[in-house]
């Protein structure tokens, strides 16, 4: 099955450097079709793309959300058919509507062996206040679309200017996972996993609580009828009796994406006071990957009563996870200053 990556953005927004930055670092070896719709008689971006070894399908006539919906649909059963590519990467006009692509790639689903992959919005973070003002139709509707959204020329950028960025992106598409780590700071692989919408990292520990739950469970079943109640050893200090429960019936987690970076002197502060007061919830572990001031990326994982923080590699965005019981949210986000 053919993977299609649908990669729209408004002009300019650096969707190309974007694509060659994946066929550099991710994509080499595979079988690769890019399809440029360019908004008027030139397309001026396919010379030097073809340098990477892609084979480019331009359609110059037009704008795809406006009148090619069906020469788009020819155009892109026959590069399956020609090419039998591992994947497809179609980059719009930067004018053209996301909903309208994936529409036109939906209705070649119907008769081909194809599946959309992602859908990403590149958004010019220095921009987009004033593209979202002006160009309200198209620009927010990339936004409204997208499952994953990246933005770009955010180094250098004021916190507060990024923040607003993303507060008003957000107002679009609560949902998507929001690249906004500098690019030259991650690999491809790591654009890559936001864009396949990898697992957050709230889903990944409720998983891991619900594997030692099982663990538990396994074990208690080498026991015969034992139907008491005592301590629990989850190191909430709560009694449960033992019967089959799920994680998310337990547990419950509280997460966050955030560009704001950390002191590594305000992070202990913050993991310690999570790791012994009370005023936040039972914290049964806390989990989390931040930008550092210092330039670096911080990795923090807390258990009751210990924490630990290293450096690490830099991640899409900073993202923060904390699992317990009767959790207090609005204190969490106070605490990280959210």
């Amino acid at each position: 099955m053919t993977k299609v990556d649908i990669i729209s953005g408004f002009l300019g927004a650096g969707k190309t450097t974007l694509i060659k930055k994946l066929i550099a670092e991710v994509f080499t070896g595979q079988q690769i079709v890019l399809i440029e719709n360019e908004f008027g008689e030139i397309g001026i971006d396919g010379g030097f793309l073809k340098e990477s070894g892609v084979n480019i399908t331009e359609m110059n006539s037009g704008c795809i959300c406006c009148s090619l919906v069906g020469d788009f649909g020819t155009a892109l059963t026959e590069v399956i058919d020609t090419y039998h590519p591992d994947r497809i990467i179609i980059e719009p006009s930067g004018v053209g509507k996301l909903s309208d692509v994936a529409k036109a790639v939906e209705n070649v689903m119907e008769h081909a062996d194809i599946v959309i992959n992602s859908m990403t919005a590149v958004v010019d973070a220095t921009k987009a206040k004033i593209y979202m003002k002006n160009f309200g139709e198209f620009f927010n509707n990339q936004i409204e679309s997208a499952r994953t959204i990246i933005l770009s020329r955010t180094g250098g950028m004021k916190q507060e200017k990024l923040d607003l960025a993303i507060h008003m992106i957000r107002e679009h598409n609560s949902e998507a996972p929001i690249i906004t780590t500098d690019w030259s700071e991650i690999d491809g692989k790591t654009i890559l996993g936001a864009m396949e919408e990898s697992k957050s990292l709230a889903s990944e520990m409720m998983e891991e609580q619900e594997r030692q739950g099982h663990e538990h469970r396994d074990h208690d079943h080498h026991h015969e009828e034992h139907h008491h109640q005592h301590d629990c050893e989850c190191g909430c200090g709560h009694d449960h009796d033992h019967s089959h429960h799920h994680a998310d019936e337990v547990f419950t987690s509280w997460g966050e994406e955030t560009s704001h970076k950390f002191t590594e002197e305000k992070l202990k502060e913050i993991l310690m006071k999570l790791s012994e007061e009370t005023d936040y919830g039972t914290v049964l572990r806390a989990k989390g990957i931040v930008a550092a001031k210092e330039g670096e990326w911080f990795h923090f994982d807390l258990t009751p009563g210990e924490y630990e923080i290293r450096r690490g590699v830099a991640d899409y965005t900073g993202r923060l996870c904390v699992i317990g019981a009767d959790l207090k949210e609005d204190a969490l986000k106070e605490l990280f200053e959210l």
